[in-house]
């Protein structure tokens, strides 16, 4: 079996650029990488702990107890209704799902995955990995006229990749937007697949499911969306995801899961439910990212900055109108670190990604070195 050749992890190239800001006299402000830095809250730590005596095996499936607390959550938070227990599936953490999707749906050499034109780098990763080719295409109209693009043919799509609230970009797709990606993909037996992780998260307009009745009709045939617990309740370290969506297509995953030994443990799935819960510190989560982001976008517009899109998520999207590069430098020469546009495709190339994953502390300071 061949290797297959992926793309050098991007953060790796950051090493030196990096070791400049970390030479600025008052330490560096990482705003590179979303990683949560605020405190798990209490009762998410007293669930994990509660359960920590259980020897045997945790179920794949995930216990039913968190199947019903992630459809609850989607329906009290999010407006998501009609699904049921058993097409809800825990992951370990969003990222390896994303990674292992397009293979596990039984995607291979051939077939096609059509990931957004500025993405998350592990959409193109998880079709590297089946073996799959790429299409980096925004919208129905783009598909439609994809024929022969690229050299990929005129073959239709296996699989297709929604991001809303997107990453890097912070862009909300509209409900017609969404609705006529699904309608198309209906019409041409191909499965959409939408990355919701940020959908908690909106701040200038209010995101949608693409389980959402109003976008869906109902019916969660052919869709699946990916749900994570990392940003909205600060759970990265936990390992903490869920897909939800067409029982047939959870199914599926769920069978391959099993052998494969992807199971989230015990202990987590008791966290989960908590945290799907408890929707008060959820509320507390957002009023500190919020704030964050009030105070960087205004530092960043009033020192020669443009800020597009970023209407919701963890990220400001932002440009000098130059080159990735050299903003990522002229940030890192004040101590601040920024993940280039380019790690998310050639779109990205004089735009910066500016995370509001700091302490408030380390925020203020980064907004005090933006206005010197």
């Amino acid at each position: 079996m061949s290797r297959v050749a992926l793309p050098d992890f991007p953060w790796d190239s950051l090493a030196e650029v990096k070791a400049k800001a970390q030479a600025h006299p008052g330490g560096v402000v990482d705003l590179s990488i979303g990683t949560p830095v605020d405190p798990v809250p209490a009762g998410i730590r007293d669930a994990l702990a509660s359960v920590s005596e259980i020897p045997g095996y945790p179920t794949t499936h995930g216990i039913p107890a968190l199947r019903a607390a992630a459809i609850a959550a989607l329906g009290r938070r999010h407006g998501v209704t009609g699904l049921e227990p058993d097409a809800v599936l825990p992951t370990i953490g969003s990222k390896e799902a994303v990674a292992w999707l397009p293979r596990l749906l039984g995607f291979g050499p051939g077939d096609l995955v059509v990931i957004p034109e500025l993405a998350y780098p592990t959409y193109e990763v998880g079709a590297l990995l089946a073996g799959a080719s790429i299409l980096r295409a925004d919208s129905t109209v783009a598909l439609s006229s994809a024929s022969g693009a690229g050299g990929l043919g005129p073959r239709k799509p296996a699989m297709i990749w929604l991001n809303s609230p997107s990453n890097p970009t912070g862009k909300v797709l509209p409900v017609e937007h969404l609705r006529k990606v699904v309608e198309w993909a209906r019409e041409r037996d191909v499965v959409v697949v939408s990355d919701e992780c940020y959908l908690a998260l909106g701040w200038d307009v209010e995101p949608l499911s693409i389980l959402h009745p109003d976008v869906c009709g109902g019916r969660t045939d052919g869709l699946i969306a990916v749900h994570s617990l990392s940003k909205s309740a600060n759970l990265a370290s936990y390992r903490a995801g869920f897909l939800t969506g067409d029982p047939k297509l959870i199914k599926q995953l769920l069978e391959i899961r099993k052998h494969a030994g992807m199971i989230v443990p015990r202990p987590v799935q008791e966290a989960m439910v908590a945290a799907l819960t408890d929707d008060e510190a959820l509320t507390a989560q957002r009023e500190r990212y919020a704030r964050r982001r009030l105070s960087l976008r205004k530092a960043l517009q009033d020192n020669g900055f443009r800020v597009d899109h970023s209407e919701a998520g963890l990220y400001l999207w932002s440009t000098r109108d130059e080159p990735a590069a050299a903003t990522v430098e002229w940030l890192a020469d004040r101590g601040i670190l920024v993940a280039p546009g380019t790690f998310y495709g050639p779109a990205g190339g004089k735009h910066v990604r500016i995370a509001l994953t700091a302490t408030d502390e380390r925020v203020d300071a980064a907004v005090e070195r933006l206005t010197q």
